[in-house]
This record gives C-alpha cells, sequence and structure tokens, in this order.
C-alpha cells in the first residue's frame, strides 16, 4: 500500500463508525474493536427488514388527478395537498447489519498497534505484538476472507449489535470439520416468515473445539475464516453451505494469498484506473487518516479522501449501487431506513462514475433500474392513469414502488425521477460510444409517459406541468405539489429529447415536438433562476437541495457557453441559496453546480464547508451532519465527483479544462470523456498539459480560460494540448 493508496490509525476503533471498510457490492465487511476483542460486521444488500412496505402499493389516485389539475391550475396553491389517499407516512424497509464475526484472544497486553486499509486490494488489516488479522470482500468469488495469525483465538457469529429486535428468532450451530469447523446464524424476523443465515467456514492448523455459539482454536499459526450471507425463508442445509465455501478454497499453501490475487485482479484493477496527485508534502501523506483530517487545507487530505471515495464508492457497488450508508453500518437502526434516496443522494454519490472510470458503478445502477421496471410502470398507471414509467423517490432495492409520501413529502407527484436517475446510464452510454437498448427501452417508456401526462394548458394554451414537485422544497406562499417546476421542466424536455436521440422516426419526430411545447425557464425578479417557472411561485431559498438547477448539472442545458443569459441567472440562485441544516450533500450539489458555472471561490467554499465541518470518520466514510453525525455516505462518494469537475467537465461534443481547480497544481490520470477519450492533465498557475487519447474520431469544442476553439480528434492518436496561465 502506497500512502497515497490507503490509511492507517496508530490505535484501534472502538466505534464501528470508525471501522475500516471492504465490500465487493454484495456483501460488506466492517472491521473494528480491540486487539483481544475483534469484530468484523457483517453486511449485505439484501438485508432489509420487513415493516410493513414489503406489502405496500402506490395508491390509486388517477381518478381524483384531473379535478386536482382543475383547481391548481385555477390558482388553488395547495389543491395537490388532497391527491392522497390518506394514508399514513410508511418508510421503506430498512437497510441493517447482518452480525459480527468475533474474534478473542486470552486478555493479554499489546504493543505496537496499528490498524490500516489498502485501496488497491480492499484488505483492511491489524497488527500488534503477536497478533495479525486481516480481511477483504472478494469480487471474484463473493466471500469475505479473515485471516488471523495468532496462536489461540474464540470465534462466534454474534449478532448481538445495536438496535437489533428484542424478537428477533435466532438459532446457531457449531460442527466439526476435519480441520476447523463450520458455524451457522440464522436469523427471522419478528412477525415474519422471513429470515437469513450466516455461515463462516474456520479452517485451522491447531486444534479446535466447539464452544457454543462458536469454536476455541488453540496451538494454530494461523486461522482462514469464511463468511457468507444467505437469504431464505426455509431450511438451510449448514453443511451444504459449507462445502460450497470449502469449494472456493484453492490448492495451495496460502489460500488467503491466492484468494486475494483473484480478487485484486477485478478490484485492483478497477480502482486503478484513475489517480489524483496534488503535491502533497510528502510528511503530510505520511500522517494517520485521524491526523490529516485536522489539516483541511491540506492537499494530501483532499488526495487521500479523493482516493478513499473511489474505493469505497466501488466497493459498495454490485447488485446495487450505494445506499445512504454505502454498503455497511453497525447498527439496526440507520437513518431514513438506509434507504436508496433516489430525489438527490443516489445521483450525487455515483457523479464520478463515468467521469472516474468506474463502470461498475453504473452496471449497479442499472441494474436496480431495471429491476424495478414493472413497478415504476405500476406507479404511473395508479397515481397518474398513464402509460410509461415513474420513478420512486426512495427504495429498499427490493420495491420500486411509490408508496412513501406525506402532506410535507408528496413523493409520490415527482415525475422527473426517471429522467435523473437513467442520466448516469445516458453518461455511460457517451463515454463507451454505445447505446444500451435496455435505457433506450426504459427512456421510450419515460417519453410515453410524457406523452399522457402533458395535456394540461393554461389559459394562454401553453403547457403545463401540473401537478409539479421540486424535491423536497415548496413555493414561498404555496404547498409543496404546485406547478411548472424547474426540475420538472428540465427533466421532460431531456427525457424527450434522449429517447428520441436512442429511437429515430416518427415517436421521435412526436417527442421532440412535445418537447418543443414545455415553457421556458423564467428568471424571478432577483435575476435568480426560478425554482417555479409559473409566474407567482416564489422562491424560498434556504433549502438544502438544489433541484432547481437540474438544468446546470448533471444536465448540460444550462451553461455558460450556449446559455450565457441562463448560466447568469442559474449562478444568481446558486448565489441566493442557503445551506439550511448544513447537509453534506448539500454544500457538495452547491460545488458541483459552482464548477459547471466556473465559479472556482464558490466551489472551494462548499467543498471547505465539508472539509472543515467534522464530516468524516477515521475510516473516511462520513456523516450527513457536521460533527460526525449519522454515519452517510453522501460527502464521502460524492467528493471525487467535485473534484474531477473542477479540472475537467465533458459533453459528447465539448471538452472544457480547468473550469474551476479548487488546488493551484496537481496531475489527475485517466478521466473520461462523454465523446470517447480518456484524458490526464497537469496544471500548474503557469501552464497547463492535457493528454487526450480518443478512441472515436470526432471534433469538438475546446473551451479554456483562453477561451474556444476547434479541436479534431482522430481515433487512436495521442492529442497533446498544452495551455498558458488558467
Amino acid at each position: 500500500m502506497t500512502l497515497a493508496h490507503g490509511s492507517w490509525e496508530p490505535r484501534p476503533a472502538d466505534r464501528w463508525e470508525d471501522g475500516y471498510l471492504s465490500g465487493n457490492g454484495h456483501h460488506g465487511a466492517l472491521m473494528f474493536g480491540s486487539p483481544n476483542d475483534e469484530r468484523v460486521v457483517v453486511t449485505h444488500h439484501t438485508l432489509v427488514r420487513p415493516n410493513g412496505a414489503e406489502d405496500a402499493r402506490p395508491p390509486r389516485l388517477a381518478a381524483q388527478l384531473a379535478a386536482v389539475q382543475d383547481r391548481l391550475l385555477a390558482g388553488d396553491l395547495h389543491a395537490a395537498e388532497s391527491l392522497t389517499d390518506g394514508r399514513p407516512l410508511q418508510w421503506v424497509q430498512p437497510f441493517h447489519p447482518g452480525f459480527q464475526v468475533r474474534v478473542r484472544r486470552p486478555h493479554a497486553e499489546w504493543a505496537g498497534y496499528r490498524r490500516s486499509v489498502d485501496f488497491t486490494t480492499g484488505e483492511a488489516a491489524s497488527a500488534c505484538t503477536g497478533r495479525d488479522s486481516r480481511v477483504f470482500v472478494s469480487r471474484a468469488d463473493d466471500v469475505i476472507v479473515q485471516r488471523i495469525d495468532a496462536p489461540h483465538l474464540d470465534i462466534a457469529l454474534d449478532h448481538r449489535l445495536p438496535g437489533a429486535p428484542h424478537r428477533l428468532a435466532v438459532g446457531d450451530s457449531a460442527v466439526r470439520t476435519a480441520d476447523g469447523a463450520v458455524l451457522t446464524l440464522r436469523l427471522r424476523y419478528p412477525g415474519s416468515d422471513r429470515a437469513y443465515t450466516g455461515h463462516t467456514l474456520v479452517v485451522a492448523g491447531g486444534r479446535t473445539l466447539l464452544t457454543p455459539p462458536g469454536v476455541r482454536v488453540t496451538g494454530a499459526r494461523s486461522v482462514l475464516l469464511l463468511t457468507r450471507v444467505r437469504k431464505a425463508t426455509g431450511e438451510v442445509d449448514a453443511m451444504a453451505e459449507g462445502e460450497a465455501l470449502r469449494d472456493l478454497l484453492p490448492d495451495d499453501p496460502d489460500p488467503y494469498a491466492r484468494l486475494l490475487e483473484r480478487h485484486t485482479a477485478l478490484h485492483g484493477t478497477a480502482y486503478g484506473r484513475v489517480s489524483l496527485d496534488l503535491d502533497a508534502d510528502g510528511d503530510e501523506r505520511a500522517l494517520s487518516g485521524a491526523e490529516l483530517l485536522t489539516r483541511p487545507d491540506s492537499p494530501a487530505l483532499l488526495e487521500r479522501l479523493f482516493a478513499a471515495g473511489r474505493y469505497h464508492l466501488l466497493s459498495a457497488s454490485g447488485l446495487n449501487p450505494p445506499r445512504l450508508t454505502g454498503l455497511w453500518t453497525g447498527d439496526w437502526d440507520t437513518a431514513w431506513s438506509g434507504a436508496f434516496t433516489n430525489d438527490a443522494n443516489l445521483n450525487l454519490q455515483t457523479a464520478s462514475a463515468a467521469s472516474a472510470d468506474l463502470p461498475e458503478v453504473t452496471a449497479a445502477h442499472a441494474e436496480l433500474i431495471h429491476r424495478q421496471q414493472e413497478d415504476w410502470a405500476e406507479n404511473a398507471r395508479a397515481v397518474f392513469g398513464a402509460r410509461g414509467v415513474v420513478a420512486p423517490a426512495h427504495s429498499d432495492g427490493e420495491s420500486g414502488l411509490s408508496y412513501h409520501f406525506s402532506r410535507e413529502y408528496p413523493l409520490h407527484l415527482w415525475t422527473a425521477g426517471a429522467d435523473w436517475l437513467l442520466k448516469p446510464l445516458v453518461d455511460h452510454d457517451d463515454t463507451q460510444g454505445t447505446r444500451d437498448p435496455r435505457t433506450g427501452a426504459v427512456l421510450a417508456q419515460v417519453a410515453r409517459f410524457y406523452e399522457d401526462f402533458l395535456t394540461r394548458t393554461d389559459e394562454h394554451g401553453a403547457l403545463v406541468v401540473v401537478p409539479s414537485y421540486s424535491p423536497e422544497n415548496r413555493p414561498a406562499h404555496g404547498s409543496w405539489g404546485a406547478l411548472d417546476a424547474a426540475m420538472d421542466l428540465s427533466a421532460a424536455r431531456h427525457a424527450l429529447l434522449t429517447a428520441a436521440d436512442y429511437h429515430p422516426g416518427p415517436d421521435a419526430e412526436r417527442w421532440r415536438a412535445l418537447a418543443g411545447r414545455l415553457p421556458a425557464h423564467r428568471v424571478n425578479a432577483d435575476g435568480a433562476l426560478a425554482e417555479w417557472a409559473r409566474p407567482g411561485l416564489d422562491d424560498r431559498y434556504d433549502h438544502r437541495h438544489l433541484s432547481h438547477l437540474y438544468g446546470v448539472w448533471p444536465l448540460d442545458e444550462i451553461n455558460p457557453y450556449d446559455t450565457p443569459g441562463l448560466a447568469a441567472a442559474a449562478h444568481r440562485a446558486l448565489q441566493l441559496r442557503g445551506a439550511e441544516n448544513d447537509s453534506a450533500h448539500g454544500h457538495l450539489h452547491h460545488a458541483l453546480i459552482a464548477a459547471r458555472l466556473r465559479d472556482a471561490d464558490r466551489l472551494g467554499h462548499a467543498l471547505g464547508q465539508v472539509l472543515k465541518g467534522d464530516f468524516f470518520h477515521t475510516s473516511l466514510m462520513s456523516a450527513h451532519y457536521p460533527g460526525r453525525d449519522v454515519y452517510n455516505a453522501d460527502a464521502a462518494h460524492t467528493l471525487p465527483a467535485v473534484v474531477v469537475e473542477s479540472l475537467v467537465q465533458s459533453t459528447p461534443d465539448r471538452l472544457v479544462l480547468l473550469p474551476a481547480p479548487a488546488h493551484p497544481r496537481g496531475r489527475v490520470r485517466g478521466i473520461r470523456s462523454r465523446f470517447g477519450a480518456r484524458i490526464d492533465l497537469t496544471w500548474t498557475p503557469e501552464r497547463a498539459t492535457a493528454v487526450i487519447r480518443p478512441t472515436r474520431t470526432h471534433r469538438v469544442d475546446l473551451r479554456t480560460s483562453s477561451g474556444a476553439q476547434a479541436l479534431d480528434l482522430v481515433a487512436g492518436e495521442d492529442h497533446v494540448l498544452t495551455l498558458g496561465p488558467w
């Protein structure tokens, strides 16, 4: 491990939040505790607790829709509050930890302690006198692999974690094998037939004694543990699961090393595609994570957080993209259900997937979307009486139905969600130069929804989006369900035009025509882009969400080059926006938009709010609020996107270099552009050099601080640009 691609601490993690993380996008491992009582909390993306939401359906409101639209168009700004079936707020099924693999050794004094995490391999480790412990989660074999080098150990699977339900039904077993044991822990949720099991194969070179629910190993030089989680409703054959784990063992004197090699071939390749070097001081790079976090202005801190963010994002993505907590938690009481919060957080966390060359993240994002298409179609039918699809604002990963809403959060009325969630898939297609037919199919369904939904006009005959919801805000003198929210206008326009691009022909002509009838954005009396284009709906500026600036980021609808007037209005809207409750996602969303608007000072301030606000645990996973309040992956996963956007931006036809750099000098390698090129960039205050490696022959519009020029790129031919002071 090089210091730029990992972190370390000289003391054990007493809190699970400080535990180092490993994951393969299915299983997660969180390592914390003392050398005499070390714990690995096991998580899995599928572990969600039944709470009634497993049977919830979207409200059937289509028959009421026209009357509510009539009232809104007539000026009743609270009419949308009646578009409900009166149910109480139903949260999605909450994500929770599975159990902990607990490894104790006889009480002994220890010295020389050090724990570390290697981003290049995904291995977390701790070591002290007489003991060495390592864990990683294999992408190749979908298993948690632990090795403990110590002669005497007690090993058990322990379900007792904070917030675990009192009526959780627990069963366990320990069965001897020729060279160790198989441990099984079965847990059934209260009042449900749903259950899950944990299975650990213990391979020990010494003597193994059963000590239910665990085992005691004595006289061993090293112990190997392989652990998996299975969701089940029926009986599970523990020995068959143990044999399946045994089948993973290589015929090798060092099976741990061979398993790690198989995993690293996948994980290391993905992680290593992009790197950042800010010419940080070598002594600062050598600091522990805790020490470095006390130096928020240090380039070494930003280097490490950039690397950690990409590492955690990759590790959380596989079966699903990252949840609010990534793939990890040590507590059953996860804030906001540890859900996929689609109306901001998910897309912010995955924002660097295309540009920072992590197609694994986009693939996970796509899998979540494609699994839920039948549910999205039901949302469209039930709430709006329409064909096509409507995405939910929250999901537990099992369901894509819109049942989580209330008067103050009418999330079932959010129609922009499908386009917002599909935008990363479209960006991925741009980088690859292909069009995934699955993405095209969903875009067509979104367009069909808009054909059925966008039928109402105002007294002047202009098309109106009604009802319209701007997450999670409301007009100053109105209710949350309003008319012509800027996000809805941008989303509908983008979805229709993009669907037309994917499906040339008669449908495309019709969709483009419908997009052309949508209202234009409005500039309000403050000179700011209005959050609602409908006159009379005044802005509430102090809010953590920036939904109305969707046209700036991540869309390309509003930019300083093609629409300078609207870009100036968007910039004014950004200046007026408050931080409300200091949510990390709000600060970094602000920074992403500032980057698009070429405002380096504003980007630096927003980024500084997070770096100086005590948002990061020593694990380098983050919190939702300052003071490390509420474990949450938004800051950790979004930060790499802020860095990339500050240095390199692209569309299928444009390259922007150094629009808003957060540091005066550095190097970034491997950035992917949406016109099919990889870009390496080196910059100082005096000059910058970009090496562009195109995979497609294409002319792009180059934008720098010096102005604009056409850039003719030829597939397979490196293009070197030298720029003056920026």
